[in-house]
C-alpha cells in the first residue's frame, strides 16, 4: 500500500495552505510517492510565471520535490492509462479529463495505490481508482 499526491496538494503544503502534517495525517506509515506527472505540472507553472520571486521559490519546490521516491512511467502505466481513457470515453465523459489526472490515476491504479486529492469530481469515475479527498479550507 502506498499513496500518491495530487499536484494541487503539494503546491498547498509548499504554500503553507496545508502542512505536512495533514497529509501524514491521512498517510500514516505508509509511503508516499511523487509522479513524473507532478513535476511536470509544477515545472509547466514555473514556465509561466513571470514574477521572479514567486518563481525563485518555485524552482525551490521543484528541487526538493525531485528528491523524494519517484514512481515511473512504464509501458504498464502507458497500458492502464488507455485502458482506463477508453473507459471514460465509453462512459459519456470523453475527452474533457484532464491527461495529467488521468496519468497519476493510472499510476495508482497500476501499483494499487490510493491516490491523495482535494479534486473529487477530477477522479471519481475513474474505474479502479481509490482516492481519499483532503478537503482544505
Amino acid at each position: 500500500m502506498g499513496f500518491l499526491i495530487d499536484t494541487g496538494l503539494w503546491i498547498a503544503v509548499e504554500r503553507g495552505t496545508l502542512s505536512a502534517a495533514d497529509i501524514q495525517a491521512i498517510t500514516k506509515q505508509a509511503p508516499v510517492f511523487l509522479s513524473p506527472v507532478n513535476l511536470a505540472d509544477i515545472r509547466f507553472g514555473i514556465e509561466l510565471m513571470t514574477e521572479a520571486r514567486q518563481k525563485q521559490r518555485a524552482t525551490a519546490m521543484f528541487r526538493r520535490m525531485r528528491r523524494k521516491p519517484l514512481l515511473r512511467i512504464t509501458a504498464d502505466t502507458a497500458e492502464v492509462f488507455g485502458i482506463l481513457a477508453a473507459k471514460l470515453t465509453r462512459s459519456g465523459r470523453g475527452p474533457d479529463f484532464r491527461v495529467q489526472d488521468l496519468w497519476l490515476a493510472a499510476q495508482a491504479v497500476q501499483h494499487k495505490f490510493t491516490l491523495l486529492t482535494s479534486n473529487a469530481k477530477d477522479f471519481r469515475d475513474i474505474p479502479g481508482l481509490k482516492f481519499v479527498i483532503l478537503a482544505m479550507g
